[in-house]
């Protein structure tokens, strides 16, 4: 586990733009923490390292909300050449019930269509994933704008990149 502390939303914002900058197409990215804990925030920092030029909201009532990847990134290079575009899914599990109603997302096969996929409150379904990297982020109830996020992962995938990870993160390490 890596242990990371954000001051700011600023922070937040770098922390997140540097998984980002290790993402792949194919990746699932868990985000946890309770309400207000800065899973939305999180993903509007990684989708803006990605070149996302709308707004990145909280999908809560939509489920899934789907960005392209702007052109300005290495993960955009592919687009350029023909293919269908890369895209960030951001889905919003908290207002689900059960187990099949995840499912029904088919979360993964987004991911494995030319995709990274955000999953705010993934880790209340994470045994139902594969490869995956696990955001959890707390806030701070001395200060509203600092959070510690605890990263893991689980599956090769992410772990061949731990080493990069790490350094990546460095600045933010608690």
């Amino acid at each position: 586990m890596l242990e990371l502390c954000a001051s700011s939303v600023s922070d937040t914002h770098g922390i997140a733009a540097a998984l980002a900058a290790l993402a792949r197409p194919g990746d699932l990215i868990l985000l946890s923490g309770e309400m207000g804990a800065g899973k939305t925030a999180f993903a509007q920092g990684f989708g803006r390292y990605l070149g996302v030029i709308e707004p990145i909201t909280s999908p809560t009532y939509t489920l899934v909300h789907s960005y392209e990847l702007g052109s300005n990134r290495s993960l955009g290079e592919a687009s350029r050449h023909g293919h269908a575009p890369l895209m960030l899914h951001h889905a919003d599990l908290y207002r689900l019930n059960r187990t099949a109603e995840v499912a029904d997302l088919a979360l993964e096969e987004l991911a494995e269509s030319r995709g990274i996929v955000l999953v705010e409150w993934g880790d209340v379904v994470d045994s139902l994933f594969g490869d995956h990297l696990l955001v959890h982020l707390e806030s701070d109830p001395d200060d509203e704008d600092a959070r510690t996020l605890d990263l893991s992962a689980s599956g090769s995938l992410w772990a061949a990149r731990w080493a990069q990870l790490e350094a990546a993160c460095e600045e933010f390490r608690c």
